[in-house]
């Protein structure tokens, strides 16, 4: 496996997030503005002068209703005539926004590079957004067949549960751990939506079906919001901050567009030569490979490039927070097993064994991650990142409304940001 020749370690010195709501009335460049002053805020030493490139994340120009938006919000901000572009990867898009910021500055480009995220998906119904994200997947075959994303990842989540056995509560005590977390979060959308109330199992049990096994409080939120870091080099960052959080290994993978191409696909095989080999804990003896449709083969790719630049032998031991991209309970779930958390197939062992809560063996989603913080597209990741800064920083007490969340002398953590059906997935490494 290719494993990048770093040439200057990269550094996050600061960061910042717009409240995540469905709507907001402020437009997509007043979201980024505020994301940035709170930035900006939080490094007195950092001004606006100092920034020397600006890489913008937003996935869809029909929710932005404008093509080029990143150029919009680079004028807003008063950054002309400093260089600007934007990175569009689907759902990975923020992660594959930073990884674009690190590249910049580990080469040598940039010094200080500003890396923001916005998406704005409240000015048209729930039924025409899915219809915006749909357009995501192959729109020769898939589309036209009422290919929905809900439907993707039930079809992908019921595999998982014939294959392995999971259930419907494994994925709602899921949903439960995040959207309650999200509670205490003043950026996140989930408790505006319901009244802040706490939720039970019994409560995504019975909440509307939308294509078995998933159900509403299985999903995500649609939302407005945008977010940002700065990323500067080892050179200049303590110039910023005496606490820099360093970007230690940072991974992409991608995977067939089609989902049904997956089983037993021939490039599969290939780099999976002998399955028994490479997946030993492969938890049933069928005659399918790793990953089928079951689970999302670009995250291991992308977290064995991350894991390999970081020095990260056992995740599990070597990780203290995890942000995951949970679209749907059932991906977080998936995802466990694809970041190497445990053996293929038992992911629903670290939710049932609560190894996976606040001061756990690892901690998941304290942010509340997407289905309690919310998902506009762009911005998501990097308000995930911004969220294991404020973790390393000892930073949550100031920030949300308690120390509930607040994960004890968290020093390494890990951000994922997952695109399509696991068509790109990024993984990134980040230390204190």
């Amino acid at each position: 496996m290719f494993v990048p020749n770093i040439m200057r370690n990269v550094a996050i010195i600061t960061g910042g997030v717009s409240r995540y709501a469905r709507p907001r009335n402020e437009n997509q460049e007043e979201m980024v503005a505020e994301a940035f002053k709170e930035a900006l805020d939080d490094c007195p030493n950092l001004t606006i002068r100092d920034i020397d490139n600006h890489v913008c994340s937003y996935f869809s120009d029909h929710f932005e209703q404008q093509l080029a938006m990143s150029w919009i919000i680079h004028d807003y901000l008063g950054l002309t005539p400093k260089p600007v572009f934007r990175i569009e990867d689907g759902g990975a898009g923020p992660l594959a926004a930073i990884r674009a910021g690190f590249a910049l500055v580990a080469s040598g480009l940039s010094e200080v590079c500003l890396v923001t995220g916005v998406e704005k998906q409240g000015e048209v119904g729930t039924a025409k957004a899915n219809e915006f994200i749909a357009l995501a997947s192959d729109t020769d075959f898939e589309f036209p067949a009422g290919g929905y994303y809900t439907g993707y990842y039930a079809a992908m989540a019921a595999r998982h549960m014939y294959l392995y056995g999971d259930t419907e509560e494994d994925f709602a005590l899921i949903a439960v751990k995040n959207k309650n977390y999200s509670l205490d979060n003043p950026y996140a959308q989930w408790p505006q939506e319901n009244g802040g109330k706490e939720i039970g199992v019994d409560d995504v049990l019975n909440s509307r079906l939308l294509a078995w096994p998933l159900k509403t409080m299985d999903c995500c939120l649609l939302t407005e919001g945008a977010s940002c870091v700065v990323l500067a080099s080892e050179d200049v960052a303590r110039n910023y901050t005496d606490e820099p959080i360093w970007i230690d290994g940072i991974g992409l993978g991608t995977d067939f567009m089609r989902p049904g191409d997956r089983p037993d696909s021939p490039t599969w095989s290939a780099i999976n030569r002998d399955a028994k080999k490479h997946y030993p804990d492969y938890a049933i003896k069928p005659r399918e490979l790793y990953p089928e449709i079951s689970n999302f083969g670009a995250c291991r790719f992308a977290a064995k490039t991350a894991y390999k630049m970081a020095g990260i032998t056992n995740p599990l031991k070597d990780i203290d927070v995890i942000e995951i991209h949970d679209a749907y309970d059932s991906s977080e779930l998936q995802t466990y097993e694809d970041l190497m958390l445990c053996k293929v197939g038992e992911g629903k062992n670290l939710i049932r064994e609560g190894q996976v809560y606040v001061n756990s063996e690892v901690t998941i989603n304290p942010s509340g991650g997407l289905e309690g913080m919310g998902h506009p597209v762009g911005s998501t990741a990097i308000g995930q990142c911004v969220e294991l800064i404020w973790q390393m920083k000892q930073m949550i007490p100031e920030k949300h409304f308690s120390s509930r969340t607040q994960v004890d002398k968290a020093e390494t953590t890990l951000l994922h940001s997952h695109a399509g059906t696991g068509t790109a997935i990024a993984v990134a490494i980040l230390r204190r």
